[in-house]
């Protein structure tokens, strides 16, 4: 290729021009975005329950309520800006104009109409959103209680008698009433699909209602913060039909060991990723115990090195 005075070769073609820093990183943003989204998932805005049907419902309403002044107002302050412009004669330029009431009234007015809409909204959806209000329904609802231990959940069906580590099977369309607490650190529960999200806290039992309204799949965790094994605390939530259900408290009866004081202390010990299982029978008083702290809490996150059993980090 020949070269130029300078030294430089002779690039005449589109392709030979280097590029500038702002273009890479736009063309790397278009390659990037499709990776990216692939992990995001609608969750919350792909509710399967009356709960979450309920709070997609309410968030659509409040962001609607919000776009109703948000929308003009930049609308009107782009419209303001071009019309007041230097080079456009017609726009009435008033050097002493200071106030004007019915100015003030739109501005102020508006802004109270609104939030007094989106406060309505917002008080009437949270009250019959109560996590404790039981749902509406011909079917009694089926008794669960969980606990969040350090670093996985447990889940108690007291009047199956049986339990289960990080998986949770439920019956579809049958109203779900769950009795919470942590044998740690405050946790909290939360199936985004399914609806609310709940605080469980040692010492004392919240009270959720939920209700899976077709069978599915869905991602239950943990969404505080509770130490080294934090960001493998989740479980899957199986919502079946009614007789496979049957079945599967049947099947579990059968195979699994037996959940009580003692196997609790051995599955409250500290540990990390644990693979799902059931246990074939468990003490339906055990949930009690546990609140009242008859079963003494777990540790929690500790400072310092931990053991490399829980978490493979080290501090320097």
């Amino acid at each position: 290729m020949p070269a130029k005075p300078d030294g430089l070769p002779d690039s005449d073609g589109p392709w030979q021009r280097p590029q500038s820093g702002s273009a890479r990183v736009a063309r790397c943003a278009v390659v990037m975005a499709p990776i990216i989204l692939t992990a995001c998932q609608p969750a919350v805005l792909d509710p399967k329950g009356v709960i979450g049907i309920a709070e997609k419902t309410l968030l659509i309403d409040s962001l609607a309520i919000m776009l109703a002044i948000v929308v003009p107002t930049i609308a009107a302050t782009l419209g303001f800006a071009w019309w007041f412009r230097a080079s456009n004669t017609r726009a009435i330029y008033l050097p002493d104009w200071e106030y004007s009431g019915r100015i003030e009234l739109i501005v102020w007015s508006i802004p109270l109409l609104t939030i007094i809409l989106l406060g309505g909204v917002a008080w009437i959806g949270s009250h019959d959103l109560d996590p404790a209000k039981p749902l509406p329904s011909d079917t009694p609802p089926l008794e669960i209680q969980g606990v969040s231990l350090d670093w996985k959940w447990l889940f108690i069906y007291p009047n199956q008698r049986v339990a289960s580590v990080n998986q949770l099977v439920v019956p579809a369309g049958v109203p779900l009433h769950f009795s919470l607490t942590s044998a740690s650190v405050m946790n909290a529960f939360f199936i985004p699909q399914l609806g609310s999200m709940i605080y469980t806290m040692n010492g004392m039992t919240t009270q959720l209602n939920l209700q899976a309204d077709a069978p599915g799949t869905f991602r239950g965790l943990s969404s505080h913060y509770s130490g080294d094994g934090f960001s493998d605390m989740h479980f899957d939530v199986r919502a079946v039909p009614a007789e496979q259900f049957a079945a599967w408290i049947d099947a579990t009866r059968s195979t699994g060991p037996s959940l009580d004081a003692q196997s609790y202390a051995a599955l409250a010990r500290q540990s990390v990723n644990a693979t799902p299982f059931t246990f074939g029978e468990a003490d339906p008083d055990l949930f009690e115990q546990i609140v009242t702290q008859q079963l003494p809490p777990g540790p929690g996150p500790q400072t310092g090195r931990p053991n490399p059993s829980v978490s493979p980090r080290t501090e320097h």
